[in-house]
């Protein structure tokens, strides 16, 4: 029978689930009344893309795209019908609300049932997962970022499950324990979890290729493997799922099975456009030793700023080392590492850049991949916390220094509260493009309600959303059949672009866009220019043959 401790969703667990959504629903209010939703434009795309599902003049599943993987833009859909939910970016948060709390359960849950596993007392495996959940939960980097259509709470989210069925699997192994024989049900829901990981980022095909080889480990190392093979082989069905449906997809739709990975859009092809001739690539490029020390930094930099930072670190060091030197029960905890090696390879050979304000070049991007380092931190420390109090016989003694010591990470957490480092990122960088955004919509707005507009969404989409204009007015980049190499001159963009006074009454070009460039050929009537420091032109044009009087 399962101890007390590993019941699914004790008393226990629910208070866990209530504190962690009324801590989500503050963070999310905060955050909504200062208007920091969409700060990220990767958030603004998250949404929109959604939303052009089916609000465009080509809906469908074939406006997901290819670079972003396709269910954080599915479960996003509902949320954004209505037209109030997409505007204030509300509707897009509304999933990463929920795997704020999904995570914050399965820390709890991971370090509980861990520790129950090993024989710790169900006091000592209690306050490790209290303070494991707490650490996650409070992170003043996640509470951002999971009030956003940002994809990495979700991820965290799936992530964390698969690692807790792995657990729960292997705790039910064959010769593991005297316990009820689980372990084949807890692989398949550990697939189906790394399934949810490998449609979020693509994280979670490293993630899955990992649990693959350590679920085969397992196996190999009990005799006794009835039910096991077929669950296995279930697992293994369920984990490659994912990438290879992706990859067909990309086949299918766009001629290259690797278009997320070397198209246009992809990090790479991003980085060939943006790249100035003769500057220096990224830090970490073709360096994996550099590129894990920006990632762990980064990851650093995502719990406390300066000494403070020294002090997570000794306390995860301390924590991996309390697992290790357990026989078994705790190893799987070690695969909360995962993230490092794949961005270690990401950052050095996959065009993936991430800067830090305390290292060349000196500034902020992608410094929330670290975060993906959180729960490794929230667990190994919770675990060094529980160690170090343990040592103390008397009880009033390890209560005293447990909550000293989590005194000390709160103190580091409070540093970082009101300017925490994702939302730095995301304010610091957005500024000129919001401000952009905004001129835009308020010209948007005086553009007759019926006017169709011809315009490349990929850089201010934002513009549409704020003035609250369906993009089913819009032509975009998106209208046309991405299988047609190298082009589709019977498209609906390409057509538009061709001629835009047949599709169109507006244009909408940003300097150097396809837009501009059609416009400037043709001649367009220009009707206002709109100029940001910071960001190149924006020009709305009138599409038709002069009239006595220009629309303005």
């Amino acid at each position: 029978m399962i101890a007390p401790a590993m019941r699914r969703w004790d008393r226990e667990t629910i208070l866990v689930a209530q504190i962690a959504a009324g801590i989500s629903f503050i963070a999310f209010l905060f955050y909504l009344r200062h208007g920091d939703l969409l700060l990220y434009g990767d958030a603004v795309a998250h949404t929109n893309i959604a939303r052009r599902v089916f609000d465009s003049r080509t809906p469908g599943l074939l406006q997901l795209g290819t670079v972003w993987l396709p269910l954080p833009h599915l479960l996003i859909i509902p949320f954004v019908i209505n037209d109030r939910m997409w505007q204030s970016g509300i509707g897009a948060s509304i999933p990463s609300l929920i795997a704020y709390i999904l995570g914050t359960v399965g820390i709890f849950r991971l370090v509980r049932g861990a520790l129950s596993f090993h024989s710790a007392s169900a006091s000592s495996a209690r306050v490790a997962a209290w303070l494991a959940a707490a650490i996650y939960a409070a992170n003043p980097n996640l509470m951002y970022l999971q009030a956003t259509a940002m994809t990495e709470p979700l991820y965290l989210a799936w992530f964390i499950w698969a690692l807790v069925h792995f657990s729960e699997f292997v705790q039910g192994a064959p010769g593991a324990a005297p316990r009820e024989k689980n372990a084949p049900s807890s692989l398949v829901r550990c697939g189906l979890c790394a399934v949810g990981a490998c449609l979020t980022r693509y994280d979670g095909w490293f993630l899955a290729a990992v649990l693959v080889v350590a679920a085969l480990f397992v196996l190999l190392c009990f005799r006794d493997q009835k039910g096991l093979r077929l669950a296995f082989a279930k697992f293994v069905l369920l984990t490659s799922l994912a990438p290879v449906l992706w990859i067909t997809y990309n086949a299918v739709v766009y001629r290259n099975p690797l278009e997320f990975s070397n198209g246009p859009y992809s990090a790479k092809g991003v980085e060939r456009k943006t790249a100035v001739p003769g500057s220096p690539p990224h830090p970490g490029t073709r360096d994996l030793i550099e590129a894990a020390n920006y990632f762990l930094k980064s990851g650093e930099l995502n719990l406390a700023n300066g000494y403070w930072g020294r002090i997570w670190v000794l306390g995860l060091l301390l924590g991996i080392g309390v697992a290790i030197r357990q026989d078994r029960g705790l190893w799987p905890l070690l695969l909360l590492a995962v993230p490092l090696p794949f961005y270690m390879f990401s950052v050095a050979y996959a065009g993936v850049p991430i800067f830090i304000p305390v290292w060349w070049p000196f500034t902020r991007y992608n410094v929330r991949y670290g975060l993906e380092l959180l729960p490794m931190f929230a667990v190994f420390v919770a675990l060094a916390i529980c160690l170090l109090a343990n040592h103390f016989r008397d009880a009033k003694r390890r209560v005293a220094v447990a909550a000293t010591l989590a005194a000390l990470l709160a103190a580091s957490y409070l540093f970082i509260w009101r300017d925490p480092i994702c939302y730095q990122e995301a304010r610091i960088n957005s500024r000129t493009r919001i401000a952009l955004e905004t001129d835009l919509a308020v010209n948007l707005k005086k553009l007759p309600r019926d006017g169709s507009i011809l315009m490349y969404l990929g850089d201010h989409v934002g513009a549409l959303q704020q003035a609250g204009v369906p993009l089913r007015r819009v032509i975009h980049e998106g209208n046309h059949r991405t299988w047609k190499r190298p082009s589709d001159p019977d498209g609906l963009w390409e057509r538009a672009l061709e001629t835009p006074g047949r599709y169109v009454d507006y244009a909408i070009a940003a300097q150097g866009d396809e837009v501009s460039l059609r416009a400037q050929k043709d001649q367009l009537t220009s009707i206002v220019v709109l100029h940001v420091s910071g960001q190149p032109p924006v020009t709305i044009y009138w599409t038709h043959p002069l009239p006595s009087t220009v629309p303005r």
